[in-house]
């Protein structure tokens, strides 16, 4: 299904049919909703990057950074697959962890995600100046 797409390329192609609509709210560091229509099989993370919400990642997905941290609505929490043990290791060195800390880059949509929202926390830890607000790769 995703052979011969470079890495996070499928996020910025658009759902084929109603059948693979998820719909997301991003809240942004400022409480702004922004509502996102994405589609099943979507990273979290590059699906921000695509309609330029301020999510980092700047390992890009290949989880060696914290700069993708969000909090996932209760509701939704519970409906992500665990995370794995290199996750939460990373999640413990993220500035303003909660218990519904994930990393956007291990969240791919599913239609049961329908509707979930994450919360972008105030500040992430990266290597850039303060007010930086950095380019998706």
């Amino acid at each position: 299904m995703f052979a011969g797409l470079r890495h996070g390329e499928y996020e910025w192609q658009d759902p084929k049919s109603e059948d693979e609509v998820v719909n997301i709210v991003y809240i942004d560091k400022d409480g702004n909703r922004i509502n996102v229509k994405g589609k099943v099989g979507d990273n979290v993370m590059y699906l921000a990057h695509r309609h330029e919400i301020p999510m980092e990642g700047a390992c890009e997905a290949s989880l060696a950074c914290t700069t993708c941290h969000v909090y996932v609505q209760s509701d939704y929490f519970d409906k992500l697959p665990p995370s794995e043990e290199k996750e939460d290791d990373l999640l413990d060195m993220a500035p303003f962890l909660k218990e519904n800390s994930r990393l956007g880059c291990q969240i791919t949509l599913t239609k049961e995600l329908e509707g979930i929202e994450v919360q972008l926390p105030k500040a992430t830890r990266n290597f850039y100046v303060d007010g930086h607000k950095p380019k998706p790769h």
